[in-house]
């Protein structure tokens, strides 16, 4: 999949179709609870004999009692989580962050920052404008690490998730700064788990496939990039980064499909960032070569050519060489240099894999095991 980044006031990051936490409350449990409570009395038979208008009643009030819980459970979320999250000013667009800690580190998307260092920040919760610098960015996960240059007065940090917990259903609330309008929230459920995506570079995007990615229905719009993704317990499960478009409709929207990445591999980056100024490792599977896409006869894609292997690398170490053409890893078949990032993302460093491939028009298969990004 290809898509493009939502990068301030620029279009978002786009990417074709077809694609292809267990609440404390939810409405249902709110509903059963209180239709009990209030069904329920100190004697069954006073139950039984209960007159039926007053019977009525208490059954009318109980979806009302569990809509305002549930409404009472957003509101909770949005004072928890809201004052974590800034907005992000570059010289070309905007976008949003998320407190990582009490030192002033904000972590943010790669495509926000872009290759700017300086940036002006400002609280959900209002303020005087921060100055902020870049730490360190990582485009090959659409990540980056700024730091305020003072940190003020009760500034919070955010907690993240442990998004290995994430379920399919669960209520989330996106918090950003969509078309620059600060400390905007919207709603909607995980729509999936585990997507591998990857992102194109036109309009600012950064070429990243990245893997677990969190599908949303929660509405994400340019300036969204970089916020967070938060569950009911308010905590950020994920970092609101694509947004979907249909290529039937001309390249318009897809209505509530987005992509964040998860939080696990926001801690993974930013905590080697803050804690190095660089990331050491990625935790991402490679080939350690240089690839390239080629065509058949017909010019339709067909496979990836090792342009070069790195000496040592886990291509080289079993006996891939230059000129190869990469066309099948396990049962997936590798069309472009996309298709083999994606089916890299679904595996780590260590993983034993087979590649096929053709050299010297001989079909060829090589078990691999895979390097590190």
């Amino acid at each position: 999949m290809d898509g493009s980044p939502d990068h301030g006031r620029r279009p978002r990051r786009r990417i074709p179709l077809p694609l292809p936490l267990p609440l404390p409350l939810t409405a249902a449990s709110c509903a059963v609870v209180l239709a009990c409570l209030s069904g329920c009395s100190d004697s069954g038979a006073a139950s039984a004999q209960a007159p039926p208008s007053m019977k009525s009643t208490a059954e009318a009030g109980a979806p009302m009692a569990a809509r305002q819980d549930l409404e009472s459970d957003y509101q909770k979320v949005i004072r928890d989580v809201l004052p974590s999250v800034v907005q992000i000013d570059a010289s070309e667009g905007l976008g949003s962050g998320v407190v990582y800690d009490d030192k002033g580190h904000v972590v943010t998307n790669a495509h926000v920052v872009g290759r700017e260092r300086d940036f002006k920040v400002t609280s959900a919760t209002g303020g005087a404008v921060l100055g902020a610098r870049l730490v360190a960015a990582y485009p090959e996960q659409d990540l980056a690490v700024i730091k305020l240059e003072r940190v003020p007065d009760g500034l919070r940090a955010a907690r993240f998730a442990d998004s290995s917990r994430v379920e399919v259903g669960q209520i989330v609330l996106a918090m950003g700064s969509p078309l620059g309008l600060s400390s905007s929230v919207t709603q909607g459920i995980v729509s999936a788990v585990g997507r591998t995506v990857s992102e194109g570079r036109p309009g600012g995007g950064t070429g990243a496939t990245i893997a677990n990615m969190v599908q949303t229905s929660a509405a994400i719009n340019p300036g969204n990039s970089g916020g967070a993704l938060v569950n009911l317990d308010s905590e950020v499960i994920g970092i609101p980064t694509l947004a979907a478009t249909d290529p039937r409709m001309g390249g318009s929207a897809a209505p509530g499909i987005g992509f964040a990445i998860p939080s696990s591999t926001v801690r993974t980056i930013a905590d080697q960032i803050v804690r190095d100024g660089r990331v050491t490792h990625s935790g991402r599977a490679a080939l350690d070569i240089t690839g390239r896409t080629v065509v058949d006869d017909d010019f339709e894609p067909s496979g990836v050519a090792v342009v070069s292997a790195e000496p040592g690398g886990a291509a080289a170490r079993a006996g891939l060489r230059a000129g190869d053409i990469i066309t099948a890893l396990d049962d997936t078949e590798i069309t472009t240099i996309t298709s083999l990032a994606e089916a890299l993302g679904t595996h780590k460093p260590g993983d034993e894999v087979r590649v096929n491939y053709v050299r010297d028009d001989n079909r060829r298969t090589a078990e691999v095991t895979l390097g590190e990004l």
